[in-house]
């Protein structure tokens, strides 16, 4: 829904909104943001808000600090969390540099950048995130602990499944801030959970995903929990994903539709690019060192390869039909950066699209078990690394500054990863509390 200044400003006036959080996610994947008063959104949305961009990693050097925050005001949702008095509203933002030039690393931007090239060949997405997170127990000092919330399993229900009142809190939270859920339930791991909300266009659906994952944080804290987002928060249980599903329209039309019998030649070169970039794209869709500790076990993917309902391929083409029909990327975690993310699954996509590709034969077997012939994804941050720098995919799609920073602090990351004796203590003292 779009709206205008005067409208929210009544809005605002009329609910007793006080405070404005002006939020957008750094180069990884982290939510951030500042807090004006209501009363100063017209100047933000005229002049934008200022912020020392040197203090946020990969943004800026000191020397050259200042970006500025311009509010989508087509994101605005009220935080249900927060008082109702003197409540609080929330913009996600584009950034920019203080002449107006959008800022290389904001993700945003380069999202509805390539959602507008697609568009203008033709082409629409809609994109559905299927997210899994861990519940755990806190201390008596309200500290994270790496105790689950309950010892239950798939789809099992209370009692032993403790969660169900805090998905459904969630759920209800999520739909207060416009965003629809569609399926929740218990995952594999102890105290594992997804949630699942309705496709969207990617920009929005990269949006609800920062607006979920802030959510679920919120309402768990109010519950005496900590959610983590970790990729494998425990060593021995399942890791959290995040399955992409993405479904190519033309002239209103799912290309994905009847698929299994009858493939369109545009969605099968559309999967067909994925599957040619996705080693090269895997340092973003799996960003940390413990990334690499999920894929290839518990029902990840490890290999390069694609099915119609094979659930041990990377991607699969689920039974559905009409609007639901979608592919399912099923590598990335929920530690990335979703526009990142979300832009070159695109750009690889519509590269397959303009080079006609051809779509390799579906893998209708057991790939966890890495038969020959299939490309492995990348077995460690070292190598995701190591395919990135050489990818002139990435050098195409993305800005030079943003892959020079994003690749250097990544290999900062993996050096220190492998310098420590115990590397899985390692991952939860440096990411637990933060991802």
């Amino acid at each position: 829904m779009s709206h205008t200044l005067s409208q929210l400003m009544q809005f605002i006036e009329e609910n007793d909104i006080k405070f404005i959080r002006l939020a957008f996610c750094d180069m990884f994947g982290v939510q951030k943001n500042i807090a004006i008063m209501a009363s100063q959104l017209p100047h933000a949305v005229e002049s934008g808000i200022s912020f020392d961009a040197s203090a946020i990693a990969g943004f800026a050097n000191i020397a050259e600090s200042d970006l500025f925050l311009a509010p989508d005001l087509d994101t605005f949702a009220i935080l249900p969390w927060r008082p109702s008095e003197g409540c609080v509203g929330r913009f996600f933002c584009n950034i920019k540099y203080p002449d107006g030039r959008p800022f290389e690393g904001d993700g945003r931007h380069l999202l509805q950048t390539m959602e507008q090239k697609a568009a203008q060949a033709g082409y629409r997405f809609l994109l559905g995130p299927e997210c899994e997170f861990y519940l755990f127990e806190t201390d008596e000092k309200g500290r994270p602990t790496l105790e689950p919330f309950d010892r239950a399993g798939y789809f099992d229900i209370a009692p032993m499944d403790r969660g169900e009142n805090v998905r459904r809190e969630i759920c209800l939270t999520l739909e207060e801030m416009g965003i629809q859920p569609e399926r929740s339930h218990h995952e594999q791991g102890p105290g594992q959970n997804e949630i699942d909300f309705r496709c969207a266009s990617p920009l929005h659906a990269a949006d609800d995903l920062m607006t979920m994952r802030a959510a679920v944080k919120a309402i768990a804290a109010q519950n005496g929990l900590f959610a983590s987002f970790l990729p494998k928060p425990l060593q021995d249980e399942s890791g959290s994903g995040l399955h992409i599903n993405l479904s190519i329209f033309q002239n209103g039309v799912n290309l994905f539709e009847n698929f299994r019998t009858d493939p369109h030649p545009t969605a099968a070169a559309f999967l067909a690019g994925i599957l040619r970039r996705i080693p090269e794209i895997t340092v973003f869709a799996d960003p940390l060192p413990g990334s690499y500790e999920r894929l290839g076990r518990c029902e990840a993917p490890g290999v390069v390869s694609w099915s119609c309902q094979n659930r041990s391929s990377l991607v699969r083409v689920p039974a559905a039909s009409g609007p639901d029909c979608r592919m399912e990327l099923r590598s990335p975690d929920p530690s990335c950066n979703p526009y990142y993310v979300t832009a070159l699954l695109l750009a690889a996509g519509f590269e397959g699209v303009q080079e006609g590709l051809s779509l390799p034969a579906a893998a209708d077997y057991d790939a966890f078990a890495r038969p020959a012939g299939l490309t492995p994804l990348p077995a460690n941050l070292d190598e995701a690394l190591a395919l990135a720098r050489e990818s002139e995919f990435l050098k195409q799609v993305l800005p030079e500054k943003l892959l020079v920073d994003y690749l250097g602090h990544k290999q900062r990351e993996a050096d220190a990863y492998a310098a420590e004796s115990k590397p899985y203590e390692y991952e939860i003292r440096q990411y637990f509390e933060r991802i």
